[in-house]
């Protein structure tokens, strides 16, 4: 396999995963309540009052919160369905790096700006709306682990990049195969 080949299945790889992650965490919004009340049965199951106390009195007050929304404002959880969707479309974005990774890179270095931007997000509406701030470092710890695929998916275009010019007179790009 050549260098350029192995670089675009690293690539491609690297941002299929991403991508899987984006679509599964952006899925997870929509049956919040349903999520939540399992999620607390589970915790209950395993002993988790016991061992983690602040843990549980967290899911409870979240989960209540939830119910109360569900029954009463069931309207508020719209917000969260547009925040499933906005996963959602970001993944098809991806689609632009996977199939030509230099022309779209861009891309690629959007979704790192936007992995940077969940820490001041998380440091600064965390406390505004009352989030615990161990539940900030849970959120964001997805921005870093998010950047990660992104940023090594950034360094592989860049060689490609680079062999793509060093291979071709006066440096014209050659699409991706």
């Amino acid at each position: 396999m050549s260098d350029r080949a192995a670089l675009l299945k690293g690539i491609r790889v690297w941002l299929v995963f991403f991508v899987v992650c984006l679509v599964l965490s952006g899925a997870t919004a929509f049956p919040l309540v349903h999520e939540l009340r399992w999620t607390e049965e589970a915790l209950r199951t395993l002993g988790m009052p016991e061992h983690l106390p602040g843990l549980m009195e967290w899911i409870e007050r979240v989960r209540d919160g939830l119910d109360t929304a569900d029954a009463e404002h069931p309207f508020l959880l719209y917000g969260t369905d547009w925040l499933a969707f906005a996963h959602l479309v970001i993944a098809v974005a991806f689609l632009g790096p996977y199939r030509d990774p230099v022309r779209n890179v861009w891309v690629v270095e959007f979704g790192l700006i936007a992995c940077a931007g969940v820490i001041p997000l998380a440091l600064i509406c965390g406390p505004v709306r009352g989030i615990p701030f161990w539940w900030s470092v849970i959120d964001m710890a997805f921005g870093v682990f998010g950047a990660i695929p992104l940023y090594l998916v950034r360094k592989r275009i860049k060689r490609l990049e680079a062999l793509t010019e060093a291979a071709v007179p006066g440096g014209a790009a050659v699409p991706a195969q």
